[in-house]
């Protein structure tokens, strides 16, 4: 790593996905790196992300990717990394910083922390970013402009590598946060897993009527059902590692939502108008929160173009 704490002289990001590909463009425009590395063991992934030309050089081996490496960014299912991080331990150099993309981090911290050796710095990491698309070629580089980026060290992290990994993330146009793994998956489990769940639940229920309703279920789609298929369309081996390694805050907020949703069942059931137009109203207030903070815009329908 250089003297600039934002720049690395060799980085090497493992997984040519969604993320890992977005990542590597990102890198790409703004610059602060010498050798960019990039590792996938999918061959045909692989071969992608080259002919897109993202990286400098191109591994199918994580040993040989991660050699000399001074950033180690892991963008692969959170069920993965450990395999992922025994494999790789033995050619960490010392002084050498391991994060991750995961959109969980109390597991990641239990599955790759006993993997590496003393003199290595691990900082999980989640940029809270993303489509529903994968793949080298879903990639773009503004996908983390002005989004946050969440940073959970774990305790006795050194200063000194926070500060450089907070650094490159800045400089990939992001904001940072940093949390304990544990705060940020209660978090994360109301704001993106728990509607994940849902999502898929609905989704699947609609499957389930396909037959009864002779296909009028996707005919006749408006368009908040059209954007829980698009939510449900995210990829299954990511979100099934996310649900199975944040179990225990998933599980709580669907209690909790299980709880107001039966309240909701008694307003309807009871013609409790008010009961639902504060409701209503409360929830309304949150999206206009939300489009405040610059986490969304305001733009119709979802800010789906129309023509004039």
């Amino acid at each position: 790593m250089s003297q600039d704490n934002a720049t690395f002289d060799r980085i090497t990001i493992i997984g040519a996905g969604l993320i890992g590909s977005s990542l590597a463009r990102a890198i790409r425009r703004g610059g602060g790196v010498g050798t960019l590395i990039l590792a996938d063991a999918d061959a045909a992934v692989l071969a992608e992300a080259k002919a897109l030309e993202l990286a400098d050089i191109y591994c199918a081996d994580v040993c040989e990717a991660v050699k000399n490496a001074d950033l180690i960014l892991l963008a692969v299912p959170v069920g993965a990394m450990a395999s992922v991080a025994e494999k790789m331990a033995s050619s960490l150099k010392e002084g050498a910083i391991v994060s991750d993309v995961g959109s969980v981090k109390a597991g990641v911290v239990k599955a790759v922390a006993p993997m590496l050796p003393k003199g290595v710095h691990l900082i999980p990491g989640h940029p809270v970013s993303g489509t529903e698309q994968s793949g080298p070629s879903a990639g773009f580089a503004s996908l983390f402009d002005d989004r946050w980026v969440i940073l959970t060290p774990p305790e006795g992290t050194d200063d000194t590598a926070l500060g450089a990994l907070s650094a490159f993330w800045t400089k990939l146009g992001s904001r940072v946060e940093i949390m304990t793994p544990e705060h940020h998956d209660l978090v994360l489990a109301i704001t993106s897993h728990v509607p994940h769940l849902i999502a898929y639940n609905i989704v699947g229920t609609a499957s389930d009527l396909e037959t009864v309703t002779r296909s009028e279920v996707i005919k006749y789609s408006a368009g908040g059902f059209r954007d829980f298929t698009r939510i449900a369309a995210s990829d299954p081996t990511m979100w099934r590692d996310v649900f199975l390694n944040n179990k225990e805050a998933v599980l709580e907020m669907l209690g909790r939502f299980s709880e107001d949703l039966t309240a909701l069942q008694r307003a309807i059931r009871w013609g409790d108008g008010e009961a639902l137009f504060e409701l209503f109203s409360r929830t309304r207030d949150i999206r206009r929160k939300i489009i405040d903070a610059g986490q969304d815009d305001e733009a119709a329908d979802f800010g789906r173009p129309h023509d004039d």
